[in-house]
């Protein structure tokens, strides 16, 4: 059975039309009734982690994977309440160099919203939610040094478990930007899933490290939600 894995990057209301970035932005009243309707359907949201054994199909059931990349503070604030009362978990990756701060790496003319803190992050994983890696400073690792991208993998992690006390075991690239030898450091730093911005449902044929996901966009129809959970 193939198996949605959605992804978003902010809740909240968009910016004005012509600034970068503004399809990431899905409003908190799309994102409750998109999450309303999933469960009327018969889903169980799930994280990352608890969704892989019904991706390599060692598990049965319903279920759709959600994930944020970035860990921005409006997830937090506004996703995390809907997501706690329906009873779904989540993914979140956060980018440890800019935790507390905000989105330095996006475009200059993209609107700048903030991250949570390392608590805000601990509190997330506290409410049953997993916490993912997503480097240190957001770069596009096909275009650094190899010697550079291994360490923004590598210090990411070790970051990111210093501060929560626990492993981490799913990452994301940056802008979905990978290839074999990303793959590789990736792996070997001690991942065991990667997730990209290929656009399909998971069919348990990927590898660990080029599982595909569906953006969720601002101009979604409650229909373009229900093809990529059902359909695409």
């Amino acid at each position: 059975m193939a198996i949605p894995i959605l992804l978003y990057h902010h809740i909240g209301t968009p910016p004005k039309a012509g600034i970068p970035g503004r399809s990431n932005y899905v409003t908190v009243e799309k994102f409750i009734r998109q999450m309303h309707v999933l469960k009327r359907i018969g889903f169980q949201g799930l994280s990352l982690k608890e969704a892989m054994p019904y991706i390599r199909g060692s598990k049965k059931g319903k279920v759709a994977a959600i994930t944020f990349d970035d860990g921005f503070l409006s997830v937090y604030q506004d996703a995390m309440p809907v997501l706690d009362e329906l009873g779904f978990s989540a993914t979140n990756f956060f980018v440890s160099s800019r935790m507390g701060l905000d989105n330095s790496w996006d475009n200059e003319r993209s609107q700048r919203d903030k991250i949570m803190t390392f608590d805000q992050m601990r509190d997330w994983a506290a409410h049953g939610h997993e916490v993912g890696g997503h480097t240190n400073d957001h770069p596009h690792l096909k275009d650094i040094p190899i010697e550079e991208a291994e360490h923004q993998i590598i210090e990411n992690k070790a970051k990111l478990e210093e501060e929560l006390g626990s492993p981490i075991i799913s990452f994301a690239y940056p802008f979905g930007d990978e290839n074999e030898a990303i793959q590789k450091i990736v792996k070997n730093a001690g991942y065991r899933y990667a997730v990209t911005t290929v656009k399909s449902r998971a069919r348990g044929n990927e590898g660990d490290f080029e599982l595909p996901r569906h953006s969720i966009r601002r101009n979604d129809t409650i229909l373009h939600f229900l093809a990529k959970c059902l359909l695409r």
